[in-house]
């Protein structure tokens, strides 16, 4: 009888349809029955020997919530009996039913988005002992579980850095040993599509986290740790990684395995339907040549592929940017997105403006950066396209690539396109209450409002870049105090006399940190409900008794729900309510 290697991971919810996602240990029929009636099956499709479905659930009632299992049975096609094997919920498991709640038919309920990015997935023995401190993740699941009456997120935006290619866990480079010479390239890094799964099983198969993605539904979108720290920082950097003799199955690998893993469950049951390459992957017997010419495809040129996309949740529109894959690396042309992309992002925002109240732009790498390190950013990458001469360029780009200097600052063209956009998106009689910038990457938190200067347009939403991370990692020490200096007076000054040196414009914005900066482990909370915005800010806690709980450090109103305009609220600590998570 089949069973079930992985998942079932909860992906795109509407109000009347979902997705259910697994991979299973052979070829079977996979079909997801649920409490109300509403069902949904598929057989298995094969990548690399590894069989997946994206099954699609309809006949949902909008604003409901109800129970679901997941069964496997061996012969294709043979419609849901009693033969039927129950993979899901599995046996004797002390957590709740996963359950699909769908979207509710008034835009006036609240919605809960959590998110936050960066989840180094290795598990200690010794959860008391965890070298970067207690998993967010795991510790929001274990608190959800438990019935301490917390507000169960609505979605769960991961933005980047889901598994760590370039940093595997003791482990895990124990198998991969078992394969290869780790003394050899690319030693204790992944190297190929099925090294990637081994990834996504320590990462998914945590008791608490697997719980947690079969019952919350997830947004998701890649970063450079996805497949390798500084992916696409320039176009040295990549011409330097393609005369390895290992790059090529590296990137192969980290997108055929992000398609299979992460995009597919972006998408909603229309767009899935539309898929040329889906549609082909599930017709054939083994797909993996099918997927890995895509991959090749979309690693030689960007506009073979497009992994952002666009989410509506009633009246909350998320646009997710794909920051990494599409980048033009050409110092002359130098840009975040190609041109294609960048007319995508702009139709993906302003389409239908006036039909959503609010306006998530989910970009794994943050808009807004503390000061110094944005003039920092900008500086490098003018002197790198030769600004000050051919020496200063050379050593300009040693400097971007030790020390990571490629976020929306270091393309300032980009920086300043993707600015001009979210001014023209919250101005104007159709502007939204709210415009956030949702981002994680540098391993901390922080929240800063952005102000318009001069004679442009000057947006009446309330505009907001809100960054989180990480949900499972570490920062040194220094780093936190270069990361606070950047903020600082004295910090300012110093880009001022980078972007003098550098001949950078001054920005259409200035910002100002209005949060922060919080290190640890974290995640960050938007209720969105009408024009109302509220956000929070939670904390792992290590408890003296040995247990783990989330604490809430900081929250604020962003608008003021009797008009839905903007809002000084003011945020502060606040005690956490939530129960420890048992050791």
């Amino acid at each position: 009888m089949a069973g079930l290697r992985l998942g079932p991971l909860l992906r795109y919810v509407d109000a009347d349809s979902a997705t259910v996602w697994v991979e299973t240990d052979r070829p079977c029929m996979v079909h997801v029955r649920c409490d109300d009636g509403a069902a949904g099956a598929q057989h298995t499709w094969q990548v690399a020997g590894h069989h997946y479905a994206l099954v699609p659930v309809t006949g949902l009632t909008p604003g409901s919530e109800t129970p679901y299992q997941v069964l496997l049975d061996d012969e294709l096609g043979a419609p849901p009996s009693g033969s039927w094997g129950k993979v899901w919920p599995l046996p004797d498991s002390h957590f709740p039913a996963s359950t699909i709640r769908t979207l509710p038919a008034s835009a006036h309920e609240p919605l809960h988005f959590a998110f936050g990015s960066c989840r180094w997935s290795a598990t200690p023995s010794n959860a008391a002992h965890d070298p970067v401190g207690p998993d967010a993740l795991d510790t929001l699941a274990a608190t959800l579980a438990a019935g301490s009456g917390r507000q169960r997120p609505d979605v769960l935006l991961l933005l980047g850095d889901q598994v760590y290619a370039d940093q595997t866990s003791e482990a895990t480079a124990q198998v991969l040993a078992g394969r290869r010479d780790l003394t050899e390239p690319p030693w204790k890094q992944v190297a190929d599509y099925e090294e990637y799964t081994y990834l996504y099983y320590e990462s998914w198969l945590d008791p608490e986290v697997r719980w947690l993605l079969s019952t919350v539904p997830s947004c998701m979108i890649f970063d450079d740790h996805d497949v390798i720290d500084d992916w696409n920082t320039s176009a040295s950097w990549l011409a330097r990684m393609r005369a390895t003799p290992w790059w090529r199955e590296r990137i192969l690998g980290g997108l055929m395995s992000y398609w299979v893993h992460q995009h597919l469950g972006n998408l909603s049951p229309a767009e899935l339907a539309a898929d040329e390459l889906y549609a082909q992957v599930r017709s054939v017997p083994d797909a993996t040549e099918l997927v890995r010419e895509f991959a090749a495809g979309a690693d030689a040129d960007a506009a073979h592929a497009r992994w952002s996309y666009r989410r509506d949740f009633g009246r909350v529109r998320l646009v997710m940017i794909d920051t990494r894959a599409t980048r033009v690396l050409d110092e002359s042309n130098r840009a975040m997105l190609d041109k294609t992309e960048g007319e995508w992002l702009r139709q993906a925002v302003l389409d239908g403006r006036g039909s959503y109240d609010h306006l998530l732009l989910g970009s794994s790498l943050p808009w807004l950066l503390p000061h110094l390190i944005h003039a920092g950013e900008g500086w490098n990458a003018n002197l790198c396209a030769g600004e000050r001469g051919p020496r200063w360029a050379r050593r300009s780009e040693r400097l971007r690539q030790r020390a990571d200097l490629e976020h929306w600052a270091a393309f300032p063209g980009s920086f300043t396109a993707l600015t001009e956009l979210i001014a023209e998106a919250g101005s104007g009689a159709h502007a939204p209450a709210t415009v956030c910038v949702l981002s994680g990457d540098v391993h901390h938190a922080y929240v800063a409002e952005p102000h318009w200067r001069g004679a442009g347009p000057h947006p009446t939403s309330r505009v907001l870049q809100l960054t989180c991370s990480p949900v499972h990692n570490s920062i040194p020490g220094s780093l936190q105090a270069g990361f606070r200096f950047g903020w600082s007076r004295t910090g300012r000054w110093l880009g001022k006399l980078l972007a003098r040196h550098g001949r950078l414009p001054r920005p259409a914005v200035k910002w100002r940190r209005t949060g922060g900066p919080w290190f640890g482990n974290q995640l960050m909370t938007l209720t969105l409900a009408g024009r109302a915005a509220r956000l929070a800010l939670d904390q792992t806690r290590q408890e003296k008794q040995g247990g783990v709980r989330l604490v809430t450090v900081w929250r604020a109103a962003l608008t003021d729900a009797r008009v839905g305009g903007k809002s000084g609220g003011a945020g502060g600590p606040a005690a956490g309510t939530e129960r420890p998570k048992s050791g």
